[in-house]
């Protein structure tokens, strides 16, 4: 096995390669995808130059595998981030700027409404009838806070 090994290097490195990046599939959440892809492209750099000793192959791999990871996560300090990509798991705070009508009138500064796919409870400053239009201004755990909208907007 090791002799089959040693006389095609390309193929170890493919099939190691590609065992790592089907392990990042089952959800390594990224740590194997640069380990893989460094893999293969000591493949690839091996089916080249095939006659690359071994300790030159594992050394090629460790250094691209370094490589690739400083690259990404280099990449992924400079980009730009969106204002959404903060709030993209927190379903609450995309509603906000949403407006919706009272379901009931407000008792001590607090009512109902229907947004998305359920009912919130909302806050307000000042006690407003039901089917009044609130604006969703800000979140506070469970409670949507509102403002209603004059009729002229």
């Amino acid at each position: 096995m090791i002799e089959q090994i040693a006389a095609q290097p390309a193929w170890f490195w493919l099939c190691f390669g590609g065992l790592l990046l089907i392990a990042e599939l089952l959800g390594a959440g990224g740590y194997l995808l640069w380990t893989g892809s460094a893999a293969i492209i000591v493949a690839l750099i091996t089916w080249i130059f095939p006659h690359m000793g071994w300790e030159v192959q594992g050394t090629l791999f460790a250094v691209l595998t370094l490589l690739s990871v400083i690259a990404w996560r280099s990449w992924l300090h400079h980009r730009p981030r969106k204002a959404s990509d903060k709030i993209l798991n927190q379903k609450n705070h995309q509603l906000i700027g949403q407006r919706t009508r009272l379901i009931t009138d407000t008792e001590n500064g607090f009512g109902r409404v229907k947004l998305a796919d359920g009912s919130w409870r909302v806050h307000c400053d000042r006690e407003l009838p039901a089917n009044t239009v609130v604006e969703v201004i800000a979140v506070d755990g469970i409670t949507l806070t509102v403002r209603p909208i004059s009729r002229q907007t």
